[in-house]
């Protein structure tokens, strides 16, 4: 059993485990969604995000049992004992879109990404599967779209074209109304706005130049760590937020309200960056996610 940490043995595994995690989404079932609420009414969980999540994890322990793994579902699990090798930890998402998924809205996926020690983002891939659509990249490999039988690199939003944002909105109430309050001066120099409830997705559509930017605040780490750097490797500038790690005890809710994720040309990033500077929501109990 080998240890080795380069992008592209990660990516080989990240593709596996994605490709497990879709399976299950595949298999979508209206009688067997089993669906609770979280937090909110709009924020569920499903049978099919859990099963998905075992899905991922197995392929992952099967193939580096020592890695820590981060995901939606369980958090974070530690193996214990020696190891050899780079640690490295993966950070999943089963079911990006699990409002979508319970009323049959094709934008929804299972996003896997992995990391090094340092907190590097070496490997990620999205897998959409009622999309048919697959996105990955591996830290120097290039960002790359599987579709209908096709592959090819991506390289972010043509310029030459109108431009398109994209942005999702928060289950916290306060976050909810500060973000629609902040909606007009975000889409200046913008033609429309989009809103797919799938930071994953929108993520990779800045990378496969469907939409020019994406914005949102209060995003988790497994929501965007995939897609960040599908963005990144097309060349599309990411702003991440500067969270304390889930090792580390961090983020709290307040600090993940606060944080704002960025993605698309230098010139959007920086405007869109500016807007939003100082406008944090006023949260002021927190909660753990």
């Amino acid at each position: 059993m080998t240890h080795a940490a380069s992008p592209a043995v990660l990516l080989h595994v990240a593709r596996h485990a994605a490709a497990a995690g879709a399976d299950v989404l595949a298999r979508r079932d209206p009688a067997a969604l089993d669906a609770t609420s979280k937090s909110s009414d709009s924020d569920w969980v499903t049978a099919y995000d859990v099963a998905a999540e075992r899905a991922v994890r197995s392929v992952i322990t099967d193939s580096r049992p020592h890695d820590i793994i981060t995901g939606e579902e369980f958090g974070t699990t530690v193996p214990t004992g020696r190891h050899d090798g780079a640690r490295i930890r993966w950070s999943v998402d089963p079911l990006d879109g699990t409002t979508n998924f319970m009323r049959d809205i094709v934008y929804y996926a299972t996003s896997v990404a992995a990391a090094d020690e340092d907190g590097t983002w070496l490997a990620g891939v999205v897998h959409a599967p009622a999309l048919g659509r697959v996105y990955w990249a591996s830290r120097g490999g290039g960002a790359w779209l599987s579709e209908q039988g096709r592959v090819r690199r991506l390289a972010g939003p043509d310029a030459g074209r109108g431009r398109l944002l994209a942005t999702g909105f928060s289950y916290e109430a306060a976050t909810r109304s500060a973000q629609v309050g902040e909606l007009g001066a975000l889409l200046d120099g913008f033609g429309d706005l989009r809103s797919l409830g799938s930071a994953a997705l929108d993520l990779c559509m800045v990378a496969d130049g469907s939409f020019d930017a994406f914005v949102e605040r209060g995003l988790h780490e497994h929501d965007v760590a995939a897609g960040a750097l599908i963005a990144e490797e097309a060349g599309v500038v990411v702003s991440r937020p500067r969270l304390r790690s889930v090792l580390d005890g961090g983020p709290t809710e307040v600090e993940r309200l606060a944080a704002i994720t960025v993605a698309g040309p230098a010139d959007l990033v920086g405007s869109l960056t500016g807007s939003l500077a100082g406008s944090a929501p006023d949260v002021s109990i927190e909660r753990q996610s």
